[in-house]
């Protein structure tokens, strides 16, 4: 359990567990059992209904309660959970594979945009299916269907921007209400047929699928749909802990799942005309519009969910390098976790808004549903045998053992999704593709900046050195034509040497020519340059390089501060870093400082209350006192210089530009903020 609710109580973190966690897998029932029977494939008789219902027992049971919450929850990262901190541990595990590294990094990227997917079919079709239930109630009421669902959508969309604190309250008894109704309907019709209840029988599945194995197969793409939102168990681990998470599915969720699943099946047996919306016809004409109500309510709470975590992932995606910074707004001052970010939330809604008038009904949802769902519980499985086998360091063997069954059950649901990729299911993998492509053009673009500043920058210590010394003396042009004069006879003697000394010799040599370069150019740079009172702290993308901002500073401005900070910001593979292990300060001599800031891809970056708690300086840290000076960079796109395809680079430009700004993202006083541009090729 994290320090952010250690002090919360268990029966408190359970309640919320059971709003926010367990709100897309608790509105499950209300499509489920429909499609399958709907499919057109499953005839329509007892045995057939015994073997589903056992399969859909089975599946929650293996899936949810033996893989997420008996193994997977143990792979946290420092009590943090989800794809991006398994990818973070995997990937730190296997860090001296390089090729194994790259592979792991690849997947679980993919495995994170593909939730973008999972973020539009998900409210689409929860919220839709609930609407669905005024059909039920008057089959006049289709036409209003769409128009009414686009509207809760809207409305969703539009309140992120005032944060979820006060609603926030309401989901978990709304949600322990709504398990409560589900279970209740379902014991009401499980007592006029008590023998479905032996299809918690495993024989029963058995005899399904040995009986019908092609057609087990095909509607497995149905049968998955009962743990969509499983995921979230493990995805907001960090929020509630282990804990209050396994107490909430064992005690509400999953008894009120299966007695809902008993009793659509019981409820079947009896009405076999109400395969078309089991779940809405089982309901007694005086519950059907207050349970479209709470049906409504519980989808938009799963739907919140979800959105949240868009929110979330995007954020840790942004620290971690593979997005541009964005506009993050912070809709409660007590809880960083609670954030909002423009771009994302309108970019979900048209995205949602375009699916479901597409799609325009929850069953043609369902063919959309699901693929990406069970890649992304395949890429789990996969990242936690990583886990297990090279952080944990438990035998090959278990390894295996632990996971090869969650492997082929995953890929079993993940090969029958595959027949749906032509009736919808290429959209939400055309969503994570999209979001794939952005985020790796990100990555390596960042990856040819860095190496465009690395091979044209010169090193900070010998430059400040440089620098100082001009103040004083002749020394810069002494060292200048010193080094000129080692240069000469460095050339007469290589040509000369042994062969087996050239190669030593060589080196020397471009040392030389570099120093010299770093004198040719201080001695433009230096020529009447000033020192002036105050604290310059200098943003660096790469440690122990000169910053453009300091090269264009004393270039344009010709003068330098009293005290100066090179600072660095790092983002680790961890989701936390507290303030002890915060900084990296080495001192350069001059009143010069090199700092390395470490945050952990949940930490929000914050500079100036980093620096403030530094205690190697020999000055006053005087917020008044410090400007800040950015590198402000304008990308071009390079056919002469090699790196990523032509459109790749240009794409990259675009999101280079259209980023958020750097001293928003790092928490810097926008008034305190110098920008000094440059131009790089890539």
């Amino acid at each position: 359990m994290s320090k952010a609710h250690a002090k919360t109580s268990v029966p408190a973190l359970t309640l919320g567990a059971i709003g926010v966690v367990y709100g897309d897998i608790g509105t499950s029932v209300l499509y489920s059992v429909k499609e399958v029977f709907n499919s057109g494939h499953v005839a329509f008789n007892v045995a057939n209904i015994y073997g589903v219902l056992s399969l859909f027992v089975w599946t929650i049971t293996i899936i949810v309660s033996l893989k997420y919450i008996s193994l997977v929850l143990r792979a946290d990262n420092k009590g943090e959970g989800g794809l991006i901190a398994m990818l973070a541990l995997a990937s730190s595990a296997v860090k001296h594979r390089p090729k194994l590294h790259a592979v792991i990094m690849t997947m679980g990227i993919f495995g994170t945009c593909l939730f973008y997917g999972d973020g539009v079919i998900t409210p689409s079709i929860s919220v839709l299916s609930a609407v669905e239930g005024l059909t039920v109630v008057s089959p006049r009421l289709h036409s209003v269907v769409i128009p009414a669902t686009l509207t809760i959508l809207f409305i969703l969309f539009f309140v992120q921007k005032f944060g979820t604190k006060g609603i926030g309250k309401l989901f978990g008894p709304v949600m322990v209400l709504w398990f409560l109704l589900i279970a209740g309907i379902g014991v009401y019709h499980i007592q006029h047929n008590v023998e479905i209840l032996q299809a918690i029988n495993p024989i029963y599945a058995y005899q399904f699928v040995m009986t019908n194995p092609t057609l087990a197969f095909i509607i497995l793409g149905a049968v998955v749909l009962c743990v969509t939102g499983g995921e979230a168990l493990y995805a907001d681990m960090g929020h509630f802990g282990k804990k209050p998470i396994r107490i909430a599915w064992f005690s509400i969720v999953m008894p009120a799942l299966l007695l809902n699943y008993f009793g659509q099946g019981a409820f079947l047996l009896a009405n076999p005309e109400g395969k078309s919306n089991p779940f809405f016809l089982m309901i007694p004409d005086a519950m059907r519009i207050p349970m479209v109500v709470m049906a409504t309510l519980a989808t938009v709470i799963a739907s919140q969910a979800l959105i949240s975590g868009a929110f979330s992932i995007t954020k840790q995606a942004v620290q971690l390098g593979f997005l541009p910074r964005m506009r993050i707004v912070y809709t409660n001052v007590k809880e960083v976790g609670q954030v909002y970010i423009p771009a994302i939330n309108w970019g979900l809604f048209i995205a949602i808004a375009f699916a479901v008038v597409m799609f325009k009904s929850s069953g043609a949802l369902a063919a959309a549903y699901g693929i990406a769902v069970c890649t992304d519980m395949l890429i789990t499985t996969i990242l936690t045998f990583f886990v297990i086998r090279y952080a944990w360091k438990y035998p090959l063997l278990l390894c295996i053992a632990a996971t090869s069954l969650f492997f082929v059950v995953d890929f079993l649901f993940w090969a029958s999704n595959l027949l749906k990729l032509f009736k919808g299911g290429w959209f939400p993998l055309l969503l994570g593709g999209v979001m794939f492509v952005l985020m790796m053009t990100w990555r390596d673009g960042r990856n040819l900046v860095r190496i465009a500043h690395t091979t044209r920058q010169i090193n900070l210590k010998n430059f400040l050195d440089d620098l100082f010394g001009s103040f004083t003396n002749k020394r810069l042009q002494i060292a200048l034509e010193s080094t000129q004069g080692k240069l000469e006879k460095l050339t007469q003697d290589i040509e000369n040497a042994p062969l087996e000394n050239i190669q030593e010799l060589q080196n020397q040599q471009a040392l030389l020519q570099e120093k010299i370069l770093i004198n040719q150019r201080c001695q433009v740079l230096f020529e009447n340059i000033k020192k002036i009172k105050g604290i310059a702290v200098f943003m660096v993308s790469e440690v122990d390089i000169v910053p453009v901002a300091l090269k264009q500073n004393l270039k344009h401005n010709k003068c330098l501060h009293e005290y100066n900070i090179f600072v660095t910001v790092n983002t680790l593979e961890s989701p936390w870093v507290g303030l002890s292990k915060r900084s990296e300060v080495t001192y350069l001599g001059h009143n010069c400082w090199k700092v390395v800031l470490n945050f952990g891809f949940k930490n929000d970056p914050d500079v100036p209350d980093s620096l403030k708690h530094i205690q190697q300086f020999n000055f006053d840290f005087d917020p008044a006192k410090v400007s800040y000076f950015l590198s402000h960079e304008a990308v071009v796109a390079s056919e002469s210089i090699k790196g990523m395809a032509l459109w790749r680079e240009k794409l990259f430009a675009h999101m280079h530009r259209n980023a958020g700004t750097a001293a928003e993202f790092l928490k810097l006083p926008s008034n305190n903020v110098v920008e000094m541009g440059a131009k790089v090729e890539i």
